[in-house]
């Protein structure tokens, strides 16, 4: 997190969009509706509704089944790409937002504040994927507890986002723009958080 702190908002966004384009063309791939295993689709639409937004959770997933197949492990590791992903695109938004003319100190500050949060919570989901990828060896309950806690942590930096926008002195199109981002981002989080929970319970129960 520090590091981020430090870097440019330039340099945050270049992270993301870079980390986000490794991610999604070395694992994640989409595939079209007429290759979507009717299996693999059940499988994610059923491992869904452990998540708080079940809906969001299958509609952000379903192109990647014929990646995630039956595999809770590769379920939750598209969840957080996807959570990932979708900070990415926060981030170009709140930048856009930041170079509009017009904007009260009061809301540049809080956008700045946001993108930071926003930074925060991109390390935290890097780290997680690249935890990971430690899940398959040993110390499974020792990794997995440092993938909970660093994806509980990125959704706290997200609902940290909208902080700075409360009270009535800022300009209701900006708190809006930034708040439909935010929560969706925030969503995304929590399902895949969940999925990850359900990963554990799995494993554990596995004899």
């Amino acid at each position: 997190m520090e590091g981020c702190r430090s870097s440019s908002l330039s340099s945050c966004f270049a992270i993301v969009a870079l980390f986000s384009l490794l991610v999604f063309t070395t694992n994640a791939k989409p595939s079209s509706g007429d290759d979507l295993p009717k299996n693999s689709t059940e499988f994610i639409r059923t491992s869904c509704q452990v998540t708080k937004y079940p809906r969001v959770c299958f509609n952000s997933l379903a192109a990647y089944a014929s990646t995630i197949q039956t595999s809770p492990m590769e379920l939750a590791h598209v969840a957080l790409s996807v959570s990932l992903l979708n900070l990415q695109s926060t981030s170009a938004t709140l930048s856009r937002i930041l170079a509009s003319q017009g904007l009260k100190p009061r809301e540049v500050g809080a956008i700045k504040d946001c993108i930071e949060n926003i930074c925060d919570s991109v390390d935290e989901l890097n780290k997680s994927l690249k935890e990971m990828d430690y899940l398959k060896g040993p110390d499974f309950e020792f990794h997995m507890s440092n993938l909970q806690t660093w994806v509980s942590a990125a959704m706290t930096g997200e609902d940290t986002c909208m902080d700075g926008f409360s009270g009535y002195n800022m300009n209701g199109n900006v708190k809006n723009a930034v708040r439909s981002c935010v929560v969706k981002d925030t969503k995304l989080t929590s399902n895949a958080l969940a999925l990850i929970n359900c990963l554990f319970s799995t494993q554990v129960a596995s004899p």
